[in-house]
């Protein structure tokens, strides 16, 4: 063969074996490290790790996924950068956002990044078998059974028949008072996981770290937003 034809050859595969390893938008790490991206989103990538935790759910370009109860943004920002411009990112935020300055400045965000519509809705009312991947963090500390079942449920709803969830959140200990700490045990998450009618397909342990004994707020300065979590990958019970 030619050498310049082999060449052309072997960068061919070896992009073929970039695409098929990196399912994500190809400019995924380039746009999360961009200065555009707020320097406080960049500063919590050591600890909520998106590159894996994208490739534990499997995000891909052109993907409609959909960031529950989405806050200040961060994971709409990643999910928006995975899914490239040919995807679709639903950043939920519900109806409480628009009785606070957070709804301009969530719909500023959204209009932004192109490819991200907010949505105001009460989680029940999103449109039912739309996402490929949905994505839940630090959302069900200050829940019980009661409220977080239809939640869940509600979560899975959102799901396409083949989709998958991520259920994120602070992990707490038996012994300490996990509200007042903004935590919660792993036990009633998954309990209440199941009670919904959810499978678990995975619980992964990729944002976990020793470095929190539980003692501590989730919230406290010393942390350093670097709390223990545990992530469950679920679906809808086939």
């Amino acid at each position: 063969m030619i050498p310049r034809i082999r060449s052309a050859v072997f960068a061919l595969c070896l992009a073929g074996l970039a695409s098929a390893a990196f399912g994500v938008a190809p400019d995924f790490m380039e746009k999360l490290a961009d200065e555009s991206r707020p320097l406080e989103d960049r500063m919590r990538d050591d600890a909520r790790r998106p590159w894996q935790v994208m490739q534990l759910l499997g995000v891909q370009e052109g993907m409609t996924v959909v960031d529950i109860g989405a806050g200040g943004g961060w994971y709409t920002r990643v999910l928006s950068a995975a899914v490239g411009p040919g995807g679709t990112v639903i950043s939920h935020f519900g109806p409480r956002a628009l009785q606070r300055e957070d709804g301009r400045v969530q719909r500023e965000l959204a209009a932004s990044l192109g490819n991200v519509r907010a949505s105001f809705d009460d989680l029940e009312d999103l449109e039912p078998n739309v996402a490929d991947v949905a994505v839940t963090a630090l959302n069900m500390h200050h829940g019980d059974a009661e409220r977080l079942i239809p939640y869940l449920r509600s979560v899975g709803n959102v799901l396409k028949p083949d989709g998958v969830a991520a259920i994120i959140d602070h992990i707490g200990s038996p012994e300490n008072d996990n509200s007042r700490l903004h935590r919660m045990l792993v036990s009633d998450a998954r309990e209440w996981i199941e009670a919904a009618g959810l499978q678990i397909v995975e619980e992964s342990d990729i944002l976990r770290t020793a470095a929190d004994d539980h003692t501590l707020s989730a919230t406290d300065p010393r942390i350093g937003r670097n709390s223990d979590r545990f992530v469950f990958v679920v679906r809808r019970a086939q």
